[in-house]
């Protein structure tokens, strides 16, 4: 999910033996905005990656690619949410998003995803006031600024 006005890099870690991608955002808000967005959400999509290496089967990532462009057209990008990584790998796609409102997001989240087939996706909220999930994300990667 690119943005505009930051940089994004790819970084990959092994987890379980396994390479896991990241895409992630280099760039902070400025600490006003990361304030009025406290919540870590995290969108799941676990999957069989048995017969590659624990990456998506090749039918899968089509389908999380249309995923993943519906994701980058929800309306409030940097007023009530950033977009901060995605993750894929073993067994396991992960949108990540920090959010002002959870309602709001997910109103945002359902309008903008009508049409699309249902995806086998969960939603997770965490209380993350400071970022130090994408905080520390950076860090593993040596780009956090």
């Amino acid at each position: 999910m690119a943005s505009a006005e930051g940089t994004w890099s790819i970084g990959q870690a092994r987890i379980q033996g396994n390479p896991v991608v990241y895409k992630y955002t280099n760039d902070l808000p400025a600490a006003d905005i990361r304030q009025k967005m406290p919540w870590l959400t995290v969108v799941s999509w676990k999957y069989d990656g048995s017969t590659r290496n624990g990456m998506p089967p090749t039918s899968i990532n089509d389908a999380m690619i249309r995923l993943e462009d519906g994701l980058e057209t929800i309306e409030g990008r940097e007023s009530d949410y950033f977009d901060v990584y995605t993750a894929t790998g073993n067994h396991l796609k992960e949108f990540v998003f920090y959010i002002a409102d959870r309602e709001r997001f997910m109103a945002s989240f359902n309008d903008t995803l009508r049409g699309h087939p249902a995806y086998p996706i969960e939603i997770n909220f965490y209380e993350d006031k400071e970022w130090s999930e994408l905080i520390k994300l950076q860090r593993n990667f040596s780009t956090g600024r």
